[in-house]
């Protein structure tokens, strides 16, 4: 694990390393999602953030099932009880 030490400065804020940005595909300007997990902060890209929760909701989806197609089937099933 790479690390390096870094400066926390006035209002919490602090700066990650150039190199870790570029490994994390982080640019000055983008929305990053932070967690505390047992004890550690974590920065992670949000677009690896959402990759994440598509690999855990893919976990509960059988194979070959469309939650869009479902989605669609119920909503036209409600219409045609209205």
């Amino acid at each position: 694990m790479k690390s390096q030490f870094v400066e926390i400065i006035e209002g919490g804020k602090l700066a990650i390393p150039a190199q870790f940005r570029r490994e994390l595909g982080i640019e000055v300007g983008d929305t990053v999602v932070v967690e505390l997990a047992d004890g550690a902060l974590q920065i992670r890209s949000l677009e690896s953030a959402i990759r994440r929760a598509q690999a855990i909701v893919r976990g509960f989806v059988p194979a070959g099932a469309s939650l869009v197609d479902d989605l669609i089937d119920g909503r036209r099933a409600e219409a045609g009880r209205e």
